[in-house]
């Protein structure tokens, strides 16, 4: 069962940032493991179900919102999806925690996988290794954030690695993260916070 995270610093309140997570629409702005999401309008909270399309997938499948805490996580759980090779739940989850006058979001996939796709799970696990971080860098242009994705997580948000002792190796840089086309810009509506659906 693979499990990747990456954190990003987003220079927006935790509210904001947590109103633009909590609806699923806005997944396919900024998110490599969503195509689409239907336009419909789902009220967010626990067990909100939207449909969406999974990359290389035809059919729509089911994503239910699987965790709602305002302003600390949201998790959103896809249905299982079938391959020759076995099946797929992917599971996307984000912790959000107040810092330097905006937001960490630690951005998690799990992939729950069976029969021989289980064999492929370092392969699905290098995949995201590769994809989360510009997913992260996605994420902090589409809110307007000035700083870049951090390296991979390893620790929960509230206890993040201290600096390497002197003479250690020095961790290597993250690749720094793309630019989305201002197109995709975000207009404010009526949620809680001030986001809505940006389309």
């Amino acid at each position: 069962m693979p499990s990747i995270a990456v954190n990003v610093f987003v220079q927006r309140p935790a509210a904001e940032v947590f109103d633009f997570l909590a609806d699923a629409r806005n997944l396919a702005l900024w998110s490599s493991g969503v195509t689409s999401v239907d336009p419909g309008f789902v009220a967010p909270g626990a067990g909100a179900e939207y449909r969406y399309r999974y990359p290389g997938r035809r059919r729509p499948h089911r994503l239910v919102c699987s965790d709602y805490e305002p302003c600390r996580r949201i998790a959103f759980r896809g249905q299982r999806m079938w391959s020759p090779l076995g099946t797929q739940v992917p599971l996307y989850t984000f912790d959000l925690l107040p810092h330097a006058g905006g937001t960490l979001v630690r951005l998690s996939v799990t992939s729950s996988l069976s029969a021989a796709l289980l064999l492929l799970a370092p392969v699905v696990a290098m995949a995201w290794r590769r994809d989360l971080p510009t997913d992260g860098g996605k994420l902090r242009e589409v809110l307007g954030g000035a700083r870049p994705a951090l390296a991979p997580a390893s620790q929960p948000l509230s206890a993040q690695p201290a600096a390497a002792p002197s003479g250690a190796a020095a961790a290597p840089s993250p690749p720094s993260a793309p630019v989305v086309s201002a197109a995709t810009a975000m207009r404010t509506a009526s949620a809680p916070h001030g986001y809505d659906y940006a389309h």
